[in-house]
């Protein structure tokens, strides 16, 4: 077999077969989040679509750079489900919802929920950063202060490219992170920019939490495991001692009959 065609084999099993054995075995609630997930930013975009809800979802979820930072910290865990007014919700939810469930049946729920909140968090403070810069420092000009952080697009290219670098899948990088790192780079906007701060942080962490071993380490049922020696020794049983001293005093005995005759 070449070795194109053992990269793609590794990849279908670590992608496809992996999170498909695991959806088996824990059933629907292994994507869990993942629906929860979809379900909130259909639910924030319906209602942000009436006038009452509109502020609301503002209040709630809306971060800018012009706003305080511990404003900034307690919106951004709403502000990744909630998607941006200008964008369709329905258009992204397949991609959001691949993003979640392919994490949650890999990684957990927690490190689904922590990683996809890294990312965000980090677009969000390297927009400010770049707009303290300026846009003579490869930064931002002064007039994106104002303008909405983008939420639940940053963590979903974030966890792609998480899952990416855990499993070893540079198919699924191609797929998934290079056309928006594209169209970043191609608009360098407020948005494009906090998703090359997500895609940058996203691999940190996983080459950082996923650089031991072959595979990803915090896979449920995922890899091998060795199993460790006992180093101690085990306590014997009374019965098996006296077994043990009545066969050395056997012992003992014939070897004096010998010895005596």
């Amino acid at each position: 077999m070449s070795r194109i065609a053992r990269a793609v084999l590794h990849e279908w099993r670590n992608v496809v077969v992996d999170p498909c054995r695991g959806l088996r075995e824990r059933g629907p609630l292994g994507v869990s989040l993942a629906v929860v997930a979809c379900v909130a930013v259909i639910g924030l975009h319906e209602f942000q679509q009436t006038a009452a809800g509109a502020g609301v979802v503002r209040v709630l979820s809306e971060v800018r750079a012009d706003q305080p930072v511990w404003l900034s910290l307690l919106r951004t865990p709403v502000s990744v489900f909630v998607p941006a007014v200008d964008l369709s919700a329905w258009g992204g939810l397949p991609r959001l919802f691949l993003a979640f469930a392919l994490a949650e049946l890999l990684f957990g729920r927690v490190r689904t929920l922590v990683v996809a909140y890294a990312v965000t968090l980090a677009g969000t403070l390297g927009a400010r950063v770049m707009i303290a810069l300026g846009p003579d420092r490869l930064g931002l000009p002064a007039e994106a202060a104002h303008t909405v952080d983008t939420g639940a697009s940053a963590a979903i290219v974030g966890l792609f490219a998480y899952t990416s670098v855990a499993l070893r899948s540079p198919l699924l990088f191609l797929a998934a992170v290079v056309p928006t790192v594209s169209g970043s780079i191609a608009e360098p906007n407020l948005a494009g920019r906090e998703h090359l701060v997500a895609v940058t942080v996203a691999l940190i962490l996983g080459v950082v939490l996923h650089r031991r071993g072959g595979g990803p380490g915090g896979r449920r049922g995922g890899g091998r495991r060795e199993v460790a020696r006992c180093q101690c020794p085990l306590p014997v049983s009374k019965a098996v001692d006296r077994e043990v001293g009545h066969d050395r005093e056997a012992g003992r005995g014939r070897e004096l009959g010998r010895g005596g005759s």
